[in-house]
């Protein structure tokens, strides 16, 4: 990294400072260490509120980028920014894209300029959610996609799992930290995704934890990585709505799995479908919508 890049990752550790806000920062300054550096009176001056500079100025005053980018990079980690060239290019079309990228893979060069499509669903699947995701996933692997989604419990674990069992790639999205893998229990599944020539990735600072905030913003980068996103099981209370409503709103195809009417696990797919998702039998649903 350039002295430039590691003024980037210290407002990336700042809590208060998201892309839009970075955004006007760099365009009134016209680079990151100068907006770091700016005095209280110039960051009130571009409509910061005077609570946020405070607290700016209080983390400024304690806060070493040199030493957090030493931090970063003894555990293996990555950064990306956003004028990166390995950034990926379809992350870059969406409003509000991460300033800045952590990334652990060993194919950071080559996997964020394939083809990926996101497999997400219910936390709790049944044994139909499960089987329909290990088809849908196999089958797309078999054509050369990379599988993203978001490492949580269910059809997310699913979905990675089987991608790795078919000597595929997987992209697994953390809305927490990469030093605090949640849920616990897929730490072994991230190492797996590393091992295997797949990424994880987390816009979110070292130590960042669960923050009910954190994961539909990081369902924004699921489906902004995606060319589309498959719901295979969900109920209509599922995050996974969420991702699928992102996905929406970016200009990316939704499609859902129909499940049996007498399962609630199938509701929010149906609605889904209802809305105008695109009904998914088999991989060849997915691939005439996309035409790629």
């Amino acid at each position: 990294m350039d002295k430039e890049e590691i003024y980037w990752l210290a407002f990336n550790a700042f809590q208060g400072i998201g892309p839009a806000r970075f955004k006007l920062l760099l365009e009134y300054f016209g680079s990151a260490q100068k907006a770091f550096e700016a005095s209280a009176e110039e960051l009130t001056k571009i409509g910061l509120s005077k609570n946020l500079v405070l607290k700016f100025l209080n983390f400024r005053e304690n806060f070493d980028p040199n030493s957090y980018f030493l931090r970063v990079k003894k555990m293996g980690i990555e950064i990306i920014t956003y004028e990166n060239k390995n950034y990926p290019k379809l992350l870059k079309e969406i409003s509000e894209s991460p300033f800045l990228l952590y990334v652990k893979s060993k194919n950071i060069k080559e996997i964020f300029n394939l083809k990926a499509i996101a497999i997400v669903g219910t936390r709790t699947p049944t044994n139909y959610g499960k089987k329909i995701t290990e088809m849908i996933v196999k089958q797309l692997v078999d054509k050369g996609w990379v599988i993203v989604s978001g490492l949580a419990r269910g059809i997310d674990r699913v979905a990675h799992q089987t991608a790795i069992k078919s000597k595929g790639l997987t992209i697994a999205v953390l809305g927490t930290s990469l030093d605090y893998i949640y849920p616990p229990e897929n730490k072994t599944l991230a190492e797996e995704i590393f091992q295997n020539n797949g990424a994880v990735i987390s816009e979110f600072p070292l130590g960042a934890k669960i923050e009910p905030g954190n994961f539909p913003a990081r369902n924004r980068i699921i489906s902004g990585l995606s060319f589309g996103v498959v719901v295979t099981e969900a109920a209509c209370d599922s995050g996974s709505l969420i991702t699928a409503s992102w996905a929406a709103n970016q200009g990316r195809e939704v499609f859902a799995v129909p499940g049996p009417v007498t399962s609630k696990f199938s509701a929010g797919t149906s609605e889904l479908i209802k809305k105008g998702a695109k009904l998914v039998w088999d991989v060849n649903d997915i691939l005439e919508e996309l035409n790629i």
